[in-house]
This record gives structure tokens, sequence and C-alpha cells, in this order.
């Protein structure tokens, strides 16, 4: 499979990234191996998660760093994963927090969950809009020095401190972030395309959307108030059943009939055919799921189709 390269690093990603929120919260360990081994054996290698997921299951989170880690322990394969995780945000323990004394700790603890001495790109996950950039920006220096972490991303900052983030960096010769994890996806536009989209060009960032498929509701299978409660994530999505949500999922229906695909796959393939977008994250509970996210790298969307999809979902 092509790969992509992350800008401004050497680090090669296939172009859809795994969402690992689930992995201690929809799926077990057993599950989550299952799912990892299907998704690396058909040539994918990128893998996000966090230093708190799943926090909302047991209050401090961890869970699914553990699980990665374990597996590739297990199948010896760390070598062949660019692995992505996050800090910074809050749990029943604590709240945001990107100070320095809050991310050397939790670098270290996130290391020993993944079994990994480094870490490819490291995210600051929610800004606590407190502690000045320039102190966020040294400690991730101090970390890259050390050979904790390569690379930095950002997700969930202002556009503010986004653009603060990199006159610091150039300012003080501290590291720049190669990355950007906006909300993004079919459903929900503006805000990045509006703010973040020129920063992302500006800055030469790689973008990696999440809730890629608006925590499912892309994918068709939430049509009516029936449909929310047959999903541990039903309640989600409620706020897309209205007639623009329906309407979006009409042009997917039309678009995944004419190429024999389906509609998450579709959604997923609007994404790649951003010239922005590098990688797309989502998740995946089981083979069918998988098949969803396999498929989208393939499927190369016409103009008419994106003219379609652009138009319901503005």
């Amino acid at each position: 499979m092509e790969k992509r390269k992350i800008k401004n690093t050497d680090l090669e990603v296939a172009p859809v990234n795994f969402g690992g929120n689930v992995f201690g919260w929809t799926l077990d360990e057993k599950q989550s191996f299952d799912i990892l081994d299907q998704f690396t054996q058909a040539g994918f290698n990128f893998i996000d998660t966090a230093d708190t997921y799943s926090w909302w299951v047991n209050g401090k989170g961890g869970q699914s760093e553990e699980i990665i880690g374990k597996w590739m322990k297990s199948r010896n394969n760390r070598k062949d994963i660019v692995l992505a995780t996050k800090v910074g945000s809050e749990t029943k323990e604590h709240g945001y927090d990107i100070s320095k004394k809050h991310i050397l700790k939790s670098v270290d603890e996130s290391l020993q969950r993944l079994q990994t001495d480094h870490i490819d790109l490291y995210y600051t996950h929610f800004d606590d809009n407190i502690t000045p950039v320039e102190e966020t920006l040294s400690a991730y220096d101090e970390i890259i020095k050390a050979g904790k972490v390569r690379y930095i991303a950002a997700s969930n900052l202002s556009p503010e401190r986004l653009k603060a983030s990199f006159e610091a960096s150039e300012k003080n010769n501290l590291p720049k972030y190669v990355a950007l994890q906006p909300h993004y996806n079919l459903l929900e536009r503006e805000g990045f395309e509006k703010n973040y989209a020129p920063l992302a060009e500006q800055f030469n960032l790689s973008v990696f959307p999440y809730w890629s498929l608006a925590a499912g509701f892309l994918t068709g299978k939430y049509r009516d108030e029936a449909d929310l409660a047959k999903s541990a994530r039903g309640e989600g999505v409620r706020k897309y059943l209205n007639p623009k949500g329906l309407e979006v999922l009409k042009a997917l229906d039309q678009v995944s009939a004419k190429h024999h695909s389906n509609q998450g796959t579709v959604a997923l393939a609007w994404l790649l055919s951003n010239p922005l977008v590098t990688a797309p994250i989502v998740s995946a509970t089981s083979s069918s799921q998988l098949e969803t996210l396999f498929n989208a790298p393939k499927l190369i969307l016409d103009q008419e189709d994106i003219d379609l999809l652009n138009k319901v979902s503005h």
C-alpha cells in the first residue's frame, strides 16, 4: 500500500489512522488484539491513542495504551508501527494540563504502558489555556532531546494558541508541531475549513481528522430515533438526526450505490480527496467495519461525487 509522508518528518503512514479510543472501552484486550492484527495485516501501520483513553470507563484512563503496548510486545512489531499518543486531557483525577511538570510525568507513564522507548507523534490533546506556549514547547524540547518523542502535533488548540505556538517555536528555537488533529467530517466542516485549514497550509501541517465518521452517523446506520438505541454510541449522534444530516446520508447512499461501496467508505474517501488530509482517524470494532476503512484509500471519487457531497454538507 502506498504510504504518505507526515510533513516535516521521516515518518510514512498508510492513509487511514486507527483510533484507539475503543481499546478497553467497547473492545476488550482479546478483541483489540484481533482488530489490530487485521488492521496491520491489511498493510496499515498508523495507530492513534491518548494517555487518558478510556478514562470515562475507570476514571483515570491508560487502558488503551496498555493494550497497544501488550499487543506490540507480543507481536514484536514496534518497528513497523507509527505510534501517536497524547497528553493534556482531563480525567476524574485532574483537569486539562499541559504544564512542563505534567508533560514530563505523563510521557514516562505513556512509555511504560506502551512498553516502548519512544513515541513517534506526541500530541497536545487539549489546551489548559493557562500554561504559556513556551513552557509546553520547552517540555517537548526536553523529551525530544531525550529520545522519548520524535515529533509533536496539536489537537483542540484554538487557532490563536496554535499560531502563538509557531511564533514561540520560531523565536526560541523550540520544536514545531508537524501535524494537526481537528474535528472534521462531512457534517462538521466549517470549524476546520474556516479556522484551521489556512493554518495547516501556512505552517505545512499534515492533517489527521478525528470523528471522521461523525461517531458512526456517516455509516448510515442511524436513520431514526429507534436506531439510536442500538449502540453504545447512539446518543452521541442524536444531534445529526436533522434535515441536513439526512440529506447528507441520502447523498452518501447515492454515491456509494454508484461505486458499489458503502456510506462510511465514501465519507472517508471524501476526506481523503482533500489535499490537506493525510489520513483520517477512524475506529472499528468488527471485521465488517474494518472493511469500510480498508476500502477508503482505494475509492477515488470523481468531481461529480465531490460536488454533490460538498453541496449537501455545506
